[in-house]
């Protein structure tokens, strides 16, 4: 269990590192090109991506969460995965090609036309990579992954921004987009050192199919729930309004999809190894959660009271009215960081249908709220979104949880003390922010807004709520793996 531990917290370590570093180059790519383009030109290559991404749910077919999840796997099953993939790939690439005009006419866009064939090839990349990435990945190779990831992250900042700063406007995303991906694929291809060989019988993969097929089925209803609202946007508000909704949507995202990306990938590769271990599998899938909570909660609330002053530093005042919506957005991502871990412990355990089943009713519950609130514009949409999703959030913890080696009282301590905690702290930063801050610049207010909060939330959680002893035996195993074994 030591060693097991140890190398958990390890890879974690250079996967938050990995996450961190690409954090920030994706916020600078954001920040650099929202100074170079306007709301409209990010709201038109949005039309298109929203419905590429889509298709891109199909690219890996679930397959490397599979290959992953296996207790055991064959280098040739391995290899039929990967030419399964590849066929995906290459028929999604001609579907997206072949989608153009229709999103020409449902947008009455024509520029949409040759943007949308461009991002086709990015469906064979994305193919390509994915049995490499599932090897590193059932490896716990995730320093190797953070460095593949941030150089591929640095590749398609560097030819957005070129593109950008050259004239070519909303190319720039898409070359940026393009960029990446191929960085990405190349990386994870010279690093896993595998070539894939000869397919054999389909018979032999299966089950694996049917794993990926559920996780597929599950990513892609999902998806549609998550993301109708930029569609319905697009389509009935226009350019500059989906711009500015889908700015505010990726900005308040980032930081929180990072920590549970980097802590994600590593408790699904560790509790898939307990999943026959109910005793352990609950000691790490709560102390994770622990974790990621009281990082992803106070991260979420400092980003919604202090809105405004993000979007004047980074963005400039043409994007207020994104500010607005990101407020209105965060309880619908404060949900987000606490219900996403819950995928750990059910893909890991082997519950694939019942997270297919969950999300079979998140999406039209969604769905409903996002259309209910399209009159209203963005912030309508905003606002109905993050209600949908605190209606929610009880009943998907209790029906997560249900048969599993971890209960609802089990988690109630890990979520009841970083929001209570955050709350405090917000609500005083805000305070001390109005009283004391009125006549400074909006950076001034941020730095020392957001400092004032992070220590009253640090005084609150380590001295009022008791938690300094969690903190200690985990400073203690970073202590223990920071000298290579």
């Amino acid at each position: 269990m030591q060693d097991l531990r140890q190398k958990t917290i390890r890879s974690g370590l250079a996967k938050l590192m990995g996450q961190g570093i690409g954090a920030l180059m994706r916020l600078a790519f954001m920040v650099v090109l929202a100074r170079l383009l306007d709301p409209r030109e990010f709201g038109l290559v949005a039309m298109a991506t929203a419905i590429t991404g889509l298709l891109a749910m199909f690219a890996s077919a679930g397959l490397s969460s599979a290959a992953v999840q296996a207790r055991s796997i064959s280098g040739q099953q391995i290899s039929t995965l990967f030419w399964v993939n590849m066929l995906i790939g290459v028929v999604f690439a001609i579907l997206c090609c072949a989608l153009a005009p229709v999103l020409v006419r449902f947008y009455d866009e024509p520029r949409l036309y040759w943007l949308t064939i461009l991002l086709a090839p990015g469906f064979l990349l994305s193919a390509a990579s994915v049995q490499h990435l599932a090897i590193l990945q059932r490896d716990m190779r995730y320093a190797t992954l953070t460095v593949v990831e941030s150089a591929g992250q640095l590749l398609g900042l560097v030819a957005g921004v070129t593109l950008a700063l050259a004239g070519y406007r909303y190319w720039a995303l898409v070359g940026a987009t393009f960029a990446s991906q191929l960085g990405v694929t190349s990386g994870l291809w010279a690093t896993a050192r595998w070539l894939p060989g000869r397919p054999g019988r389909i018979g032999s993969i299966v089950p694996l199919l049917r794993v990926g097929g559920t996780i597929t089925l599950q990513t892609l209803v999902t998806y549609v729930g998550y993301n109708l609202e930029k569609i319905l946007l697009g389509r009935f508000w226009g350019a500059e309004a989906l711009g500015n909704y889908g700015r505010a949507y990726q900005l308040i995202s980032v930081p929180i999809d990072n920590l549970n990306s980097a802590f994600g990938g590593v408790a699904f590769s560790a509790l898939a190894r307990l999943q026959d271990d109910p005793v352990r599998l609950r000691h790490y899938f709560i102390h994770g959660y622990s974790l990621v909570i009281s990082m992803t909660v106070p991260l979420t609330l400092f980003l919604g009271f202090f809105a405004d002053q993000i979007f004047l530093v980074l963005f400039g005042p043409k994007w207020l009215e994104a500010a607005a919506i990101f407020r209105l957005m965060t309880p619908t991502v404060l949900i987000f960081s606490l219900i996403n871990p819950f995928g750990w412990l059910l893909f890991a355990t082997g519950r694939q249908r019942r997270s297919l089943h969950t999300a079979l009713v998140i999406a039209p519950l969604v769905i409903l709220a996002c259309v209910l609130g399209l009159p209203y514009g963005p912030r309508g949409v905003a606002a109905a979104y993050s209600i949908a999703m605190a209606l929610w959030f009880v009943p998907h913890m209790v029906w997560c949880v249900q048969g599993t080696p971890v209960s609802v009282r089990d988690l109630l301590p890990s979520i009841g003390r970083p929001v209570l905690a955050s709350l405090v702290a917000g609500t005083l930063g805000i305070i001390v922010d109005r009283y004391t801050m009125a006549d400074k610049s909006p950076l001034v207010e941020l730095v020392f807004g957001g400092g004032f909060m992070l220590a009253i939330y640090g005084v609150m959680i380590l001295l009022v709520l008791g938690q300094g002893g969690f903190y200690r035996d985990l400073f203690r195993d970073l202590r223990k793996v920071s000298v290579p074994s």
